[in-house]
């Protein structure tokens, strides 16, 4: 026979009755699909290339291509200048000077939950803030206190699935899958109290209100270790807020240190209003979060002073419309 391949499929498709749709996309979809990127991954053929792998997540579908997106809007964060935008008429005359213009960067919010502090990612933060790669963090109370107790504790891997009733008799507590003696929060105690009387001191000798910015500042520079996320942050002057600054040990040993001496005042207050002057006064702003809650919400709240941050990365578990 002298039929070929091809002229079986053109029998078969004249068969198939008109109700089954075998139609292939019509010109007006070929002309849609051309707006988008062909999907992709990494050749490993070609050697190791980070920064070739990275950046092949976007090309590559699933959750990939947000990992990918991600990564580009933050190197675009990094890379910004005010040199990259024309100048405005009405633009004030300090910023119109060309070197100012390329000395000014975006203003970099980083927002996380305290897992982040309990697990191998707090080397990651202690890197942005040692080098100075961040401007401002807001993060929970736990995101605070876990960072000075692992300079004077440490914390173990193990499993989700132990119980908590056995590790309680033990004086153990279990943050995921690890685990934290009650040593710990001792430790801390014995750290973090002579600071709540230093600052108590200064209220009553010089009218100090101590806000919990100025707390954790004054912590970091205590802790005097250079394995601390927020000694960086007391070194290289990067503010640092927690709204729930009164949940957790924090929280707990400003209770204890009542039952001695009383009237230590912590101003929430002013530490609102520090922030979101960053926010509003920011000539760039972007936003990394890391976790939903308080943290998130704060950096949010405080870019919409300014109409809205211009990047923002949000690293979550919720739903993608929420």
């Amino acid at each position: 026979s002298t039929a070929t391949p091809n002229d079986f499929y053109d029998e078969l498709m004249a068969a198939i009755p008109e109700i089954v749709s075998t139609e292939p996309v019509t010109k007006e979809g070929y002309a849609y699909l051309k707006d988008f990127e062909k999907v992709k991954g990494y050749d490993f053929n070609q050697g190791l290339d980070y920064e070739k792998l990275f950046d092949s997540y976007k090309n590559s579908g699933i959750q990939a291509t947000s990992v990918g997106r991600g990564i580009e809007i933050i190197n675009e964060m990094i890379k910004w200048r005010l040199s990259d935008e024309p100048i405005k008429e009405d633009e004030d005359e300090k910023l119109k000077d060309i070197e100012v213009r390329k000395n000014t960067r975006c203003t970099i919010f980083l927002g996380y939950s305290s897992n982040i502090m309990s697990s191998g990612m707090r080397e990651i933060l202690k890197y942005l803030c040692q080098h100075k790669m961040v401007d401002c963090i807001v993060t929970t109370a736990g995101g605070i206190e876990e960072d000075f107790i692992k300079c004077m504790s440490d914390f173990y891997v193990a499993d989700f699935h132990i119980k908590g009733a056995e590790l309680h008799e033990m004086y153990i507590n279990r943050t995921g899958n690890m685990l934290v003696s009650n040593e710990c929060y001792i430790n801390f105690q014995r750290f973090f109290i002579p600071i709540i009387k230093e600052c108590h001191d200064e209220q009553k000798e010089k009218g100090t209100f101590f806000t919990p910015s100025m707390l954790i500042n004054r912590m970091g520079k205590a802790i005097n270790n250079e394995d601390s996320v927020y000694y960086w942050c007391w070194k290289n002057d990067i503010p640092v807020f927690c709204p729930g600054f009164t949940d957790g040990a924090l929280g707990d040993n400003l209770y204890l240190y009542n039952f001695k001496e009383k009237g230590f005042i912590v101003d929430v207050s002013a530490d609102i209003c520090k922030m979101d002057d960053i926010a509003v006064h920011a000539i760039k702003s972007g936003m990394i979060l890391l976790g939903g809650g308080v943290s998130k919400h704060h950096i949010c709240n405080a870019n919409a002073f300014r109409g809205g941050a211009d990047f923002a990365v949000y690293v979550n578990t919720a739903q993608e419309f929420d």
